[in-house]
């Protein structure tokens, strides 16, 4: 199976990705960990993506396709993958869509976990980090509305919507009938 999923911050996106992951016996491939990855090992990409972050800047769009081309390009993800932080906007989803069409592969879906608003920002404000106020939650979850809206219409007819307000392993078993892997 080849998935992405998307979410608001809080929706236990991560949680349900590892999950899948070993469910379908299938990578889970995180956008971060291949930031993380490619800087540890000093990759000629993750080298030029750490002049951005080390500037306090943005990684420029190319540099984030390029390590997920390569990732996907790796012989564990050729029978599937579940990726995780991307894409982030329609240029990234049209790029991903050359990139499979490059590999012969297609998506076979896309997981959106949809959580009440007020819920998600109780459940972040209970994980008690410094940084997690409840003005900057609501901010996180007004960009990530703003900036995902788009790609949610442009992966329209791939969407399978999973609510996740329930327990987790509620949440994974969902997931899991949706996909006929139940």
């Amino acid at each position: 199976m080849r998935l992405v999923i998307v979410g608001p911050p809080g929706a236990g996106k991560g949680t349900q990705a590892e999950l899948l992951s070993e469910s379908l016996g299938i990578p889970h491939i995180s956008t971060g960990d291949l930031f993380r990855a490619n800087i540890s090992q000093g990759t000629p990409i993750g080298v030029e993506a750490k002049k951005y972050l080390d500037s306090g800047n943005l990684v420029p769009p190319e540099i984030t396709i390029s390590m997920v081309r390569d990732r996907l390009g790796e012989p564990d993800a050729a029978k599937g993958f579940l990726l995780d932080g991307f894409p982030r906007s329609v240029e990234q989803a049209e790029a991903l869509s050359g990139i499979l069409t490059d590999l012969g592969v297609s998506l076979d879906g896309v997981l959106s976990i949809v959580v009440d608003e007020d819920a998600v920002v109780d459940r972040m404000l209970a994980r008690g980090r410094a940084d997690d106020t409840e003005d900057v939650i609501r901010n996180r979850m007004r960009v990530y509305a703003d900036e995902t809206a788009p790609l949610l219409e442009f992966y329209a007819d791939d969407i399978i919507e999973i609510d996740g307000m329930g327990e987790v392993a509620d949440v994974q078993q969902q997931i899991l009938t949706k996909l006929g892997k139940a």
